[in-house]
């Protein structure tokens, strides 16, 4: 079924709690898995970008806002996903990418950023002005930050107008986990207090009334708070329904919002589950959905090395492990221990910065190597008994990998989707 951004609140309510997923990715496969999923169950597809990841002078994806936009239209089309059922989000939207430059100049950027999101036809807009910029502290008041994203709101409304169509939503506040995951192991997550989220929308509705932005404000649909949910490189913190009476509260005095829950990767269907029932409809997910595309590759770089004499002993793990220590720059600051210990972080730590590396051309040519020696190979069940049980009925058959990628992505967008239509609820994560 598909739910508006703008219907959570009032479902919520209404005793009738219903969610979205967010996917945060612009890996083609995964983005394909999403549509896909969407068109057969008729439900929202939110697709959002990151300032870093795409803006206006390309992100580290080397794309704009306009070639996202194209992307995700291009394989909606492919996969006969109705264009109505698309939602398109930008997430922390502000000056965090040129935060090493002065404020004005990282400002004035975030501008042109928001301008080129919305009129390529972004209209769930996450304002995240809370970062310092050069000489100032790490994290800006409450005061400072609101000032920042009326700022950008006002961009947003002019783009918005000036471009055609509906006009933005926003999601304000910024109490976030790490991009990304932790870098160590954790033990507890406290969730955001009530007094400081109650503090976040007073400040910012006072502003953008002052800015004479009023009717945006009121498009304003979710709040960013903690709600003591994180996955590190090593581990998950589950989410515990018992410590959040009190931010729920919070929702009784602003019944226009909703939560908005970062880092639910790994949760599983339960607690994704007693997440939306509790006021957390929008679920983010990223990192999880590359784990298991990596998962479900080198599932098949190793069934393809024990399948096939020529294909030599699984050339696509190599291949990422020389183009990662040849560019170490998107792990290493993040991955700490023994050479041995780091050896497997760089493959398989849940903040998954591998995922970094997908795009570049050498690790396109050696999983097109691997999805080449496979497609139309029958491939025996004992050897996907051995090397990923799950996928067992593509056994024995002529193999098509790409629909064994879609199929492990799909398996994890389906617990968000179950959740998200309030499934049963759990205290403990599966995949």
């Amino acid at each position: 079924m598909q739910v508006h951004l703008n219907e959570l609140a009032r479902l919520r309510i209404e005793g009738q709690p219903r969610g979205v997923t967010s996917v945060c990715s612009a890996h083609p496969i995964v983005l394909r898995a999403a549509l896909r999923h969407g068109r057969q169950q008729k439900s929202t597809v939110l697709i959002e970008a990151t300032c870093n990841q795409v803006n206006h002078l390309g992100g580290y994806t080397g794309m704009t806002p306009s070639d996202f936009a194209s992307l995700v239209i291009r394989i909606a089309a492919e996969e006969g996903c109705p264009e109505k059922l698309i939602v398109l989000g930008g997430d922390h939207l502000g000056p965090n990418p040129w935060r090493d430059r002065p404020a004005e100049e990282a400002m004035a950027e975030a501008e042109t950023m928001v301008a080129a999101y919305v009129e390529a036809g972004f209209r769930k807009v996450h304002l995240d002005a809370s970062m310092g910029c050069k000489g100032e502290p790490t994290a800006l008041d409450d005061e400072t930050t609101a000032h920042r994203a009326a700022r950008l709101a006002a961009v947003a409304e002019a783009s918005a107008r000036n471009s055609g169509g509906v006009m933005p939503v926003y999601v304000i506040g910024t109490e976030v986990p790490p991009p990304g995951g932790a870098d160590h192991a954790l033990t507890t997550i406290e969730p955001t207090a009530a007094a400081a989220a109650l503090k976040t929308m007073e400040i910012h509705r006072r502003i953008f009334a002052e800015a004479g932005l009023g009717q945006a404000f009121g498009r304003a649909i979710g709040l960013v708070v903690q709600p003591g949910v994180e996955f590190g490189n090593h581990n998950v913190i589950f989410y515990d329904s018992s410590k959040i009476a009190a931010l729920q509260s919070v929702l009784t005095e602003e019944p226009q919002f909703v939560f908005e829950a970062h880092s639910t990767d790994y949760q599983g269907s339960g607690p994704l589950s007693a997440l939306v029932k509790d006021g957390f409809p929008i679920l983010k997910v990223g990192p999880e959905l590359t784990f298991v595309l990596r998962e479900a590759l080198y599932a098949l770089d190793a069934i393809a090395s024990d399948l096939l004499a020529d294909y030599g002993q699984r050339p696509l793990y190599e291949a990422m492990e020389a183009l990662m220590l040849a560019q170490p720059d998107n792990w290493r600051r993040h991955y700490h221990g023994t050479e041995a210990e780091m050896r497997w972080l760089r493959h398989y730590s849940l903040s998954d910065r591998i995922r970094y590396y997908w795009a570049s051309a050498e690790a396109q040519e050696a999983v097109q190597r691997l999805c080449e020696a496979l497609r139309g190979q029958s491939v025996p069940l004992p050897l996907f008994w051995q090397h990923m049980p799950a996928a067992q009925h593509f056994a024995d058959v002529p193999l098509d990998p790409d629909e064994v990628l879609i199929w492990r992505v799909t398996k994890s967008l389906a617990d968000y989707h179950a959740a998200c239509g309030v499934g049963k609820n759990g205290q403990s994560g599966s995949r």
